[in-house]
């Protein structure tokens, strides 16, 4: 744990006692802060009781002696509406911060030496980050991986001047975070997503943009509208910024992709080979290594150091992760596509596919996968969203509406089997969040994976498949 001492004797409000939220409590009244801490739910306040963490119904407490609210960033702030106790902060004129903002306050304070790289991105930022914390660990680093991926950030190793802090950061975590001061920030990508939380594409933007707006070294990737626009106003202003990109005909400076290699895209130098990477294939995760490469190098490791650690990389559970065969068929569990811009990584990497896709539909369904469509074989429906994807894929894919996740495997299986192709793929990739049959895509993960372990000849999956 990271006791948070700058505001030692000082009275804080805190809402929202799940995850992280318990860890910012359990880390301010560790640093001598006067906590106040409260949740609507009745069985998160049991849990802060049983921890120590003084409880107070902020509803009547008097706003004008807090210091400041701290905010979980699953509370809204702004959208679609702000939570009551956001309004009863301002109204007293009392700062609004989160988990992050305590976690750079107490680094600045007590431990400015301790490096902080921080990734943020609609998409990618999870296989980023953890990608960071391996290339840094195997190379001999102490590296605390956490934040929006793992451990909540309080609940990372206490800071000290040899330890590197790689640390994913939700939009939700950086709009609580207003001087967060990464040495090396990371914006991979920016596509529409949580616009119910922000109101807006440009709001949604202008919030990632803070995270490399106030790094020393700026990574941003160079393959959308936003992102190019916002390393623009960076380098305008005298920002060091890297692009990294998927596409090394989009890149005029830093890294890029070329479809097999990391190249610099000034001179086309390897940088790093990935054509024989069992995991970390396609396009999207060029950008991501790209990223990873330039993140490692501007904290002091030597392109060698990278190089080989990258290449004993595993990847991650849920991501384009191959988890069995059966005979010729390969499964892939891809639950984290929690959105269409997810899913287009998965789908653009295999060529004969049997799709299972459904669940709670995100702004924008499926349409915008539509040049993938031709490599879907069948497509296998569940969840809420499969009557309004079966009309948008009628006329260009089969379809068979499944209902459930079991279901789905069950009829996958047996048709990919039929398949005259040579490595046929069975695909969850829903392009959906979980939340109408399971708590989490993490859960849907393992409900997948364990359906497919019920099935008859599975074995693990032939790490030599490739999706071209």
């Amino acid at each position: 744990m990271i006791p948070v001492s700058v505001f030692s004797g000082k009275k804080v409000a805190l809402f929202g006692l799940g995850g992280s939220g318990l860890a910012s409590a359990r880390a301010l009244v560790a640093g001598g802060a006067d906590v106040a801490a409260f949740d609507d739910r009745e069985e998160s306040r049991a849990a802060a009781d049983a921890a120590g963490i003084p409880l107070v119904d902020l509803k009547a407490a008097d706003w004008s002696g807090f210091d400041a609210l701290v905010l979980a960033p699953g509370v809204p702030l702004t959208h679609p509406k702000p939570h009551w106790t956001v309004e009863l902060a301002k109204a007293a004129g009392v700062e609004i911060i989160g988990d992050i903002e305590l976690f750079v306050r107490e680094r600045r304070a007590t431990c400015a030496q301790a490096k902080l790289i921080a990734i943020t991105g609609t998409n990618g930022k999870s296989t980023t980050t953890a990608l960071i914390g391996h290339i840094l660990k195997e190379a001999g680093r102490d590296a605390q991986v956490g934040g929006n991926i793992g451990r909540a950030v309080l609940d990372l190793e206490t800071l000290s001047p040899e330890r590197f802090y790689v640390v994913e950061c939700s939009s939700y975590q950086i709009d609580l975070a207003p001087t967060l001061d990464a040495d090396v920030g990371l914006l991979l990508n920016l596509t529409p997503d949580h616009l119910d939380r922000h109101g807006d594409m440009d709001r949604y933007a202008a919030i990632k943009e803070r995270l490399v707006a106030g790094a020393e070294t700026a990574v941003v990737g160079a393959d959308d509208d936003y992102c190019r626009a916002i390393a623009r106003r960076l380098i305008d202003a005298g920002h060091a910024v890297v692009p990294v990109s998927a596409d090394i005909t989009h890149a005029e400076a830093g890294l890029a992709f070329d479809g097999r290699a990391i190249v610099s895209a000034e001179d086309g130098r390897v940088v790093v080979d990935l054509s024989g990477h069992t995991v970390l294939r396609g396009a999207h995760n060029g950008q991501n290594v790209a990223a990873a490469f330039a993140a490692c190098r501007a904290v002091g490791l030597s392109d060698a150091e990278i190089r080989a650690r990258i290449a004993t990389f595993k990847g991650l559970a849920h991501r384009m992760q191959p988890i069995a065969r059966r005979g010729k068929v390969l499964f892939v569990n891809d639950s984290k596509a929690t959105n269409a811009e997810a899913a287009a990584p998965a789908l653009k990497t295999f060529d004969t596919i049997y799709w299972i896709a459904g669940g709670r539909a995100k702004q924008g369904g499926i349409a915008a996968l539509e040049t993938f469509f031709p490599k879907i074989i069948k497509t296998y429906l569940i969840g809420e969203a499969a009557d309004a994807f079966a009309g948008t894929l009628s006329g260009k894919s089969e379809i068979v509406l499944s209902g459930t996740l079991e279901q789905a495997v069950n009829d996958a299986a047996a048709d990919a089997a039929a398949s005259e192709a040579a490595t046929p793929v069975v695909l969850l990739s829903p392009a959906c969040a979980s939340f109408d049959q399971f708590r989490s895509f993490e859960k849907r993960g393992d409900a997948f994976v364990s359906a497919v372990m019920a099935l008859d000849g599975v074995s693990p999956p032939d790490e030599t498949v490739r999706g071209k």
